[in-house]
């Protein structure tokens, strides 16, 4: 597999190729239809099957203002991506400048000139070019200018439509199962695991607490059931995973003002994490996030949510 960060990566004899294009970001159920739909014609057409997405994400800069929460990091998109098969990933730096290429302009530079396609494969939704005004209609057009066939796919599944913004209003109301039914896959959260209150030590329930990148999309409040996955670490825990129950939210019963997730490795008081970049996986929502009046009745109440935990992962 071949990641390009920018067109000028492409190698210089790079030959035809069918293309998908997209942010892809989630890379869910109706973004994996497209990109089997490329690789197929790709393997139609002896040729290999290219994914182009952007970095920042093209509403970041042509909307300035409050980001919108990502579904995944750029890194972790690039691995879903090549495991539907594709041979190279190339992503394209979203400046303000490329956002006033003209449709023309834009399947000229990256689709033609650099990435010779014969097959571009899109969203049915999908727009382009300087102030959106180029969709798949004009995309067909353009591919009999320059020789290559343009085709729009409906994200849906199971015939509902989907979309990143419908799986992030699932998460913001914390139905991380409704997410993954989207997604294909549970919900996931990055982060480094830092330094916290260390309350959950103290009640006996050691917490990994997760700093994620801001523009993370967390689900809402609550505590649920998952998994807790050592990605990057110098310790021997690497790509190790646990079941776990995970909280999130300001622990209101300690006056707690900071968001914060944490997780506990069911049955495992003997990790050391500081440092370590980790990933948590939603499976299910157990409860809301409660202010309890004694420590006692939280710890009560914890050892219900570790129960409920083991058995949704079970």
């Amino acid at each position: 597999m071949q990641s390009w960060h920018g067109l000028g990566d492409v190698p210089e004899d790079w030959g035809r190729s069918v293309v998908t294009i997209g942010v892809f970001d989630g890379v869910h159920l109706g973004h994996q239809q497209m990109v089997a739909r490329a690789v197929g014609m790709a393997r139609d057409l002896g040729l290999p099957a290219v994914v182009v997405t952007f970095d920042p994400h093209p509403d970041e800069v042509v909307r300035p203002g409050p980001h919108t929460p990502r579904l995944t990091t750029p890194r972790r998109r690039t691995e879903l991506l090549v495991s539907l098969g594709v041979e190279a990933v190339c992503v394209l730096p979203f400046t303000l400048e490329f956002s006033r290429m003209s449709p023309d302009e834009f399947v000229q530079t990256a689709l033609v000139d650099r990435l010779h396609a014969a097959g571009v494969v899109v969203g049915e939704n999908f727009r382009f070019g300087h102030k959106a005004s180029g969709d798949v209609e004009t995309l067909r057009t353009l591919g009999e200018k320059y020789d290559f066939a343009a085709v729009g796919v409906p994200l849906v599944s199971n015939g509902e439509a989907i979309s990143s913004t419908l799986i992030r209003e699932r998460l913001d109301t914390g139905d991380v199962a409704g997410a993954a039914v989207m997604l294909g896959r549970p919900h996931r959260v990055e982060g480094v695991v830092v330094r916290g209150a260390q309350r959950g030590r103290a009640l006996g329930f050691p917490t990994a607490n997760v700093e994620s990148p801001p523009d993370t999309a967390i689900p809402a409040d609550g505590v649920y059931a998952g998994w807790l996955q050592c990605l990057q670490a110098p310790s021997p825990y690497e790509g190790e995973r646990w079941p776990a129950a995970i909280s999130i939210g300001t622990n209101p019963t300690f006056d707690g003002v900071e968001r914060t997730v944490e997780a506990y490795a069911l049955d495992r008081d003997d990790l050391d994490l500081y440092g370590a970049h980790v990933a948590v996986d939603f499976a299910e929502r157990l409860r809301d996030t409660l202010r309890f009046d004694s420590i006692e009745a939280l710890i009560e109440q914890m050892h219900g949510d570790v129960a409920r935990a083991r058995e949704v992962t079970a």
